[in-house]
C-alpha cells in the first residue's frame, strides 16, 4: 500500500514558493469560516515512520494557520491516571470542539501498532482493536467531524539516510533517540504491521492518505492542500450536510404486552423490615467498596426512570453507604454549549471514574434513545445508531475494570399522578415538579415504547438492565442496594 509513497515525489523551490502564499491565504480564510460557522470540528491524525517529517509538517501547518484555534496534542505512554481508565478516555478528552482543528500525534493507532510489533498482542487482538477504532471513527464522522488521517512514509533506505542526516547536525541531533534506531532495526516488521493497520482502517468515511515524507516541500503542500480541500468541501455544504445513515423500520406492536406492563409494580415491604434490610445492604455495600478487590475496579451506576420514580431517593440510600471521597453524583440535564460542541458521548466520557472510585449518573447517555427520541430533539438516524455506540461505550468501561449497573425505576401512571400532586403541596418538594413534568405525562405511551426498545437493544450480558418495581419506594431502594452488592460480588469472583 506504500508503493506510490516511495517514488521520490518532489516539488522544486520555485514552484513551492509560488504556491505557498495563496495556499496560506486560503487556509486562513477557510479556518476563520470554520470558526465563524462552528458547524463541525476537524480532527487530523498524524502517524507514520520515524523521521518522515511528521513534526515538521505539523509545525508548518501551525505557521500557516492561526495557532490559537489549532489544538495540537502529542500522546506519550499513558499516565497512571490514564491507565486506570479505558484506553480511549484520553483521546475523547482531546477532541476539539466544533469550529476548531485538532492535530493528534501518537493517537489511538500508536498503542495497537506498537503492541503488535513487540508481539505483546496477537493478530486477533489487533484486529479486534482495529474494528473498535473503525466504529469509533464512524461515530465521529456521523457526528459531523471532518477526520483526516495522514500516514507519513519513508522506505527503509530513506529512513536510515534521514536519521543519519539529523544526527550529523548539532542543531537536530537531539531529535534522534535510541528508540528511533531501534524502530529502524524493526523496519520490516513495522512496515508489515502498518500496512495491515492502514488496509483495515482505510474506510469510506475516514480513508488514509499516504504521504511521501522524503521531500519537505512536497509533503507540506500535499497536507496543506488536502486540509484546504476538505474544509472547503464541507463549508460549501455546511447547512445542508447530513450523515448518510440508513435505518431499518421499527417492528410493529401487535399486542399490548411489553416488559414494563409485565411488572408487578406495588411490591410489599413494611417500614420495620425496610429498616432492617437497609442497614444490612448498606453495610454490605460499604464493606465491598472499601475492600482490596475494589481498588482494582470502579463502579458506574446508571439511574433512569419515569419522572417521580424515586431515582433521587434511591441514590441517597446508595451514597449513604459510600465514603464521600469515593464517589461523584452526576445529574444529567440538557447539554451545555460546551457539550453541544462535542460528539454526544463526550460529556459522559469525561466523568469516567478511576479505579477505586464510583460515579452515579442521575439520568445518563440513554437520554438520546429516550427523551431525545420522543421529543424529536435528534433525528431517527441519530438515536438508532446510538444503541450500538452506547453498547461500545459500556463495553470499553467493563474491559477497563468498571462494574456497570443500570436501573430502570418503573412506576404506574396512577402512582406518578399521586406523587406529582403530593409534590405540589409540599413546600420542600415544589421545586421538583414543573410544567414539563405534566406535559410528559401526555407522552406516556411513546416513552413506554422507547424504554422497551432501549432495554431490548442495550441489556447486554456484561451490562444488563435491572428493572425496579418502584410504586413502593422502600422496596425499590432495597432492590437497588441488593443488586449493586450482588453485581460487585460477582465481578470480584471473576
Amino acid at each position: 500500500m506504500f508503493e506510490s509513497a516511495e517514488l521520490g515525489h518532489r516539488v522544486d523551490k520555485a514552484a513551492y514558493e509560488a504556491e505557498v502564499p495563496e495556499l496560506r491565504t486560503q487556509l486562513l480564510d477557510a479556518q476563520f469560516d470554520l470558526l465563524e460557522s462552528a458547524g463541525f470540528a476537524v480532527v487530523i491524525l498524524v502517524n507514520g515512520v520515524d523521521a518522515a517529517g511528521k513534526g515538521e509538517t505539523v509545525k508548518l501547518l501551525n505557521e500557516w494557520l492561526d495557532p490559537r484555534h489549532v489544538m495540537t496534542r502529542a500522546f506519550d505512554a499513558p499516565s497512571s491516571e490514564e491507565q486506570e481508565r479505558p484506553p480511549m478516555w484520553r483521546f475523547w478528552r482531546a477532541l476539539p470542539p466544533k469550529g476548531k482543528i485538532g492535530v493528534l500525534f501518537g493517537n489511538w493507532y500508536e498503542g495497537p501498532i506498537n503492541a503488535r510489533v513487540e508481539k505483546d498482542i496477537k493478530q486477533s487482538e489487533l484486529d479486534q482493536r482495529l474494528a473498535e477504532i473503525n466504529r469509533f471513527e464512524q461515530m465521529l464522522t456521523r457526528e459531523g467531524v471532518v477526520l483526516l488521517k495522514f500516514w507519513f512514509h519513508l522506505s527503509c533506505k530513506q529512513q536510515k539516510a534521514r536519521l543519519e542526516k539529523l544526527e550529523s547536525d548539532p542543531l537536530t541531533r537531539w531529535r534522534v533517540t535510541r528508540a528511533d534506531w531501534r524502530n529502524y532495526k524493526q523496519y520490516d516488521r513495522r512496515h508489515d504491521v502498518a500496512e495491515h493497520v492502514v488496509r483495515h482502517t482505510s474506510t469510506a468515511e475516514a480513508p488514509w492518505l499516504i504521504v511521501d515524507g522524503s521531500d519537505e516541500r512536497y509533503r507540506g503542500l500535499l497536507v496543506g492542500q488536502t486540509l484546504l480541500d476538505a474544509l472547503r468541501k464541507r463549508l460549501d455544504v455546511a447547512h445542508k450536510w447530513q450523515a448518510r445513515v440508513s435505518t431499518a423500520p421499527l417492528p410493529p406492536q401487535l399486542d399490548e404486552r411489553n416488559l414494563l406492563r409485565q411488572l408487578v409494580l406495588d411490591q410489599p415491604l413494611d417500614k420495620k423490615d425496610y429498616n432492617k434490610e437497609l442497614e444490612r445492604w448498606q453495610g454490605r455495600l460499604a464493606l465491598l467498596t472499601r475492600s482490596k478487590a475494589f481498588c482494582e475496579r470502579s463502579l458506574v451506576l446508571v439511574f433512569e426512570g419515569m419522572d417521580a420514580a424515586g431515582k433521587g431517593g434511591s441514590i441517597r440510600r446508595v451514597t449513604a453507604a459510600l465514603d464521600t471521597r469515593q464517589y461523584q453524583v452526576v445529574p444529567i440535564a440538557a447539554p451545555t454549549e460546551e457539550e453541544r460542541a462535542q460528539p454526544y458521548l463526550w460529556r459522559f466520557w469525561r466523568h469516567v471514574p478511576r479505579q477505586g472510585k464510583a460515579v452515579i449518573f442521575d439520568r445518563s447517555w440513554y437520554g438520546r434513545v429516550l427523551v431525545e427520541r420522543v421529543e424529536g430533539f435528534c433525528s431517527e438516524a441519530d438515536w438508532m445508531r446510538a444503541y450500538e455506540e452506547i453498547n461500545d461505550f459500556e463495553d470499553a468501561l467493563i474491559r477497563a475494570g468498571a462494574v456497570v449497573v443500570k436501573f430502570w425505576l418503573a412506576i404506574s401512571d396512577e402512582e406518578q399522578l399521586a406523587r406529582f400532586k403530593a409534590r405540589e403541596v409540599e413546600p420542600h418538594k415544589r421545586h421538583k415538579i414543573t410544567d414539563e413534568d405534566w406535559r410528559n405525562r401526555e407522552k406516556w405511551p411513546q416513552y413506554e415504547r422507547a424504554v422497551c426498545d432501549m432495554i431490548d437493544r442495550t441489556s447486554t450480558e456484561a451490562a444488563p438492565w435491572t428493572l425496579i418495581e418502584a410504586d413502593n419506594k422502600r422496596f425499590a431502594r432495597i432492590k437497588v442496594l441488593r443488586t449493586i452488592c450482588e453485581q460487585l460480588e460477582s465481578a470480584f469472583d471473576e
